[in-house]
């Protein structure tokens, strides 16, 4: 099972030599360093523990730098696996992991947009613009709280405003366009989650 943790940076394009254009997301995926393994024995279930992008000391807590022999970390996530892995603690995880045309599945957390209204949260259309209607373009409309459904109340999971965004978000089905080495960068067809700078984990499906 392939995977590693990568920074997400842009969308771009890539031309093939018949001139067809594909549509990708650029991610920064430095080396990953492996600092923890769990088996299915000791935890219940087979898991590996990547982290990348060193920081100061300072910043760490003195758990985690127990944890990783005194090396703070700024991203650490866990990976869980179908079977024992065969790597063990210090070993790296590069970018030539992956190769073009793998079928990957990438986990972020989205863009966080905060407080917003029945439109831009679940796209509802709003009320009419004419006939009489003032200040109603973008509200909800009714919520069913007549006698005729749940006694009165509004009903549990209705759709209303709130809070958006800033959830963890798997896509899965996706495909590695290209990796380059050099640079440490692997082009993924189509787009993920977040913004630029978000933290991805890319897992092979």
């Amino acid at each position: 099972m392939k995977y590693i943790l990568g920074q997400k940076l842009n969308m771009t394009q890539l031309f093939a030599e018949n001139g067809v254009v594909t549509p990708v997301t650029a991610v920064l995926a430095a080396p990953n360093t492996v600092v923890g393994i769990k088996n299915s024995t000791r935890d219940g279930y087979d898991a590996v523990v990547v982290a990348t992008g060193e920081q100061k000391e300072s910043r760490a807590t003195k758990a985690q730098l127990g944890a990783f022999a005194g090396k703070a970390y700024k991203d650490v996530a866990e990976v869980r696996l179908a079977e024992a892995t065969t790597q063990s603690i210090g070993d790296t995880v590069t970018v030539e992991t992956f190769t073009q045309g793998d079928s990957v599945t990438v986990t972020g957390t989205s863009k966080a947009k905060g407080f917003q209204g029945v439109v831009k949260r679940h796209g509802f259309h709003g009320g009419p613009r004419s006939h009489g209607q003032k200040h109603s373009e973008r509200e909800a409309g009714s919520i069913g709280g007549g006698p005729g459904r749940a006694g009165g109340r509004v009903v549990k999971g209705m759709r209303m405003a709130g809070r958006t965004g800033g959830d963890t978000v798997t896509v899965r089905g996706l495909t590695v366009a290209a990796v380059d080495p050099d640079t440490n960068i692997i082009y993924i067809r189509g787009a993920v989650p977040g913004r630029r700078g978000t933290l991805l984990k890319i897992v092979s499906a």
